[in-house]
């Protein structure tokens, strides 16, 4: 059978209110000329980011049977991505799910869903980290923020860390598996008035360091990672290279929150996904990308 469009397994929560999770990826693969193919681990009225109240139904018992429904369809991917999950029971299902759908030919990409800010998410406790830790060895790229990566490696939250020190940890979370680490949302403060907002990555098979740096804009909105992910995962479906995709990725979040933070609304509703679904399928411009030095031995 002749291969058309690309197909991406997108494992996530589905949230009615709120630019995240399904909400996003969908649009933004969409946009980019790939099929997804959500697998929802729950659906919620809002996100669970600056709403009280929400309603939230857990899809976990679902889970197997809309599964074994695609294993009976011999469905094929050329990426399995998840997201967040609600549960070390998810995690198990998602372990399950790649070990039938995953392939040498096909990308496994795990987004640590856990905190930010230094801190885990209500939902979420050790034992999800736990779990965690054992899920990202079976992928080929993970995507954690800062605060994930610190989760990850049982490391103090330290917003004042050197590139060194980062890379070095980093380099230590490729011992658990992935072949590449993409780190979102690493602090660098080089004067009172000069703050930045990196991604600092990992290419453990090339044995190189990647980075993309933007200016730190003094907002946050859910939601970002999941769209930074799902350019990246476009990207690298378009056959980028990895540094064009995390480049990308990284220029496509940095203009929504530039176009977002221009307009006065509550910060909760997330980025302005919709205006900005445009620039993905133009060329980029001015590369921004830069290859570290390897001194981590």
């Amino acid at each position: 059978m002749e291969k058309v469009i690309k197909k991406v397994a997108a494992i996530h929560d589905l949230s009615g209110f709120g630019r995240s999770s399904l909400t996003s990826v969908i649009p933004v693969l969409s946009n980019m000329g790939i099929q997804v193919c959500p697998l929802p681990t729950a659906i919620l009225s809002t996100h669970t980011g600056g709403f009280k109240d929400f309603s939230f139904v857990d899809l976990t018992d679902n889970m197997p049977d809309f599964i074994n429904h695609w294993k009976n369809l011999n469905l094929e991917f050329d990426c399995i991505y998840s997201g967040f999950l609600g549960s070390p029971k998810q995690i198990d299902i998602v372990s399950d799910f790649i070990d039938f759908f995953g392939n040498r030919s096909n990308l496994i990409v795990v987004d640590p869903v856990m905190g930010d800010e230094g801190k885990l998410y209500n939902t979420m406790g050790k034992d999800m980290v736990y779990k965690m830790k054992n899920l990202i060895k079976k992928a080929d790229i993970i995507t954690p923020n800062f605060t994930e990566l610190c989760l990850l490696l049982n490391e103090k939250y330290n917003p004042n860390i050197s590139e060194k020190e980062i890379k070095s940890w980093i380099f230590n979370l490729s011992k658990m598996g992935p072949n590449i680490i993409i780190v979102t949302s690493v602090p660098e403060e080089r004067s009172a008035l000069e703050k930045f907002s990196n991604v600092i990555a990992y290419d453990k098979k090339n044995d190189v360091f990647w980075k993309t740096t933007c200016k730190f804009i003094p907002t946050s909105y859910p939601g970002t990672g999941d769209s930074f992910t799902s350019v990246l995962i476009g990207s690298l479906l378009q056959n980028d290279s990895l540094p064009m995709a995390i480049d990308k990725a990284t220029n496509f979040i940095n203009q929504c929150i530039r176009a977002s933070y221009g307009f006065k609304y509550p910060n909760r509703e997330g980025i302005l996904l919709e205006k900005m679904l445009p620039i993905l399928n133009m060329p980029l411009v001015n590369s921004n990308y830069e290859l570290l030095e390897n001194d981590i031995k």
